[in-house]
């Protein structure tokens, strides 16, 4: 779906509103409204939730709309700000709202990237207010963001996050870390570190530590170990023992951004039970190939999932496997009415709908 505005035009607010009337792949309606937007976005009946990057956002929006029919709500205020800053949500149609506040740091060190040999803060204090997922109402205005309203710990990054419809199970993925090869080279070779570590696939209960900054899942070895920062030698999981671990590991950098349980009809029935995953792209997975740049389908068989993925739709980048040359990057996910699935594209501004065709 294309936006029909003339080039160059900037107008218009945090949040815009594309309507393909005629269903031919073009918006004919288009609207523009609020002063800030950031990543997390959905539809609740009549209302429209807003990442704010502070705050979370409740407009009236009644359907058929283009426009709020009035000033939003505040359902929660305080978020912490910078760092990973996107404040993706996922409501569970119950009155609850989980919220993404990914990590400041890389992997809870002074300054960030300080560089070689340095040692992680231990214990690390950004997981008292970052690095999981928090739990508020969705229909209580006026919430304070606070460390009590922590649902979940220890990930560090969870843009991809969804409640599924019919297990009703939070899920979510994670960024990993970087830097294993450049700040620890006698640990890990530069193509080791090229996969390291996992890209990851979560299922959240109440409780749950995934172990940033202490763990990260090796795509090699299979399971959760002790990062370098923490005194881990490469292999032993230490600490990370009593740890969860992911339920599918892809490989590493790839920047899972979209998580999404299908819920429409037209799509052959073994896609009801499974996750799509958009994959965003990697930027350092040298002296490798970059990878992800697509949409991959972890199949599922009544909510087990065995580890498995296959590529759903590829080479938006058009061949260009790169952040700066890519032409096209997968990053959020949805279910459309007419059982088609969008894919958002934040590199060339385009939304993709995919839909099955009865000849597979």
């Amino acid at each position: 779906i294309r936006q029909n505005r003339p080039r160059g035009d900037t107008t218009g607010g945090g949040v815009v509103v594309l309507r393909d009337a005629n269903n031919d792949g073009r918006a004919e309606v288009v609207g523009n409204f609020g002063p800030v937007g950031g990543t997390g976005i959905a539809l609740d009946g009549a209302f429209l939730f807003v990442d704010a990057r502070a705050a979370i956002l409740r407009y009236p929006f009644p359907a058929g709309a283009t426009t709020p029919s009035g000033a939003p709500d505040t359902i929660v205020k305080g978020l912490p700000r910078g760092g990973h800053a996107a404040r993706n949500f996922a409501l569970d149609g119950r009155g609850s709202m989980y919220v993404n506040v990914g990590s400041a740091t890389n992997v809870c060190q002074e300054g960030n990237r300080p560089g070689p040999g340095t040692k992680g803060i231990d214990p690390c204090v950004e997981l008292e207010t970052r690095a999981g997922i928090w739990k508020f109402s969705s229909t209580q205005i006026g919430q304070e963001f606070t460390p009590a309203a922590r649902f979940a710990t220890g990930i560090r990054n969870a843009v991809g996050l969804a409640w599924h419809p019919t297990e009703r199970v939070l899920y979510s993925t994670q960024h990993g870390r970087d830097n294993l090869f450049q700040h620890w080279p006698a640990l890990y070779t530069e193509q080791r570190s090229a996969d390291q570590p996992a890209e990851e696939f979560l299922r959240i209960s109440q409780g749950d530590d995934f172990g940033w900054p202490y763990c990260f899942y090796d795509t090699d070895l299979k399971k959760l170990v002790l990062a370098p920062e923490y005194g881990g030698n490469a292999k032993d999981a230490g600490r990370c023992a009593t740890k969860k671990a992911p339920v599918v590991a892809f490989p590493g950098h790839w920047a899972p951004n979209g998580l999404l349980f299908y819920t429409g009809t037209t799509f052959p029935a073994r896609y009801r039970d499974g996750a799509f995953i958009a994959f965003h792209g990697s930027w350092n997975r040298a002296p490798k190939e970059q990878g992800g740049f697509k949409v991959v389908f972890v199949p599922a068989a009544k909510g087990v999932y065995n580890g498995a993925y296959e590529t759903f739709a590829d080479n938006f980048a058009n061949g260009k496997l790169d952040p700066s040359t890519a032409e096209h990057r997968p990053t959020g996910l949805v279910t459309a009415r007419d059982g088609s699935v969008l894919v958002t594209d934040d590199k060339g501004g385009r939304i993709y709908r995919i839909r099955y065709s009865g000849t597979r």
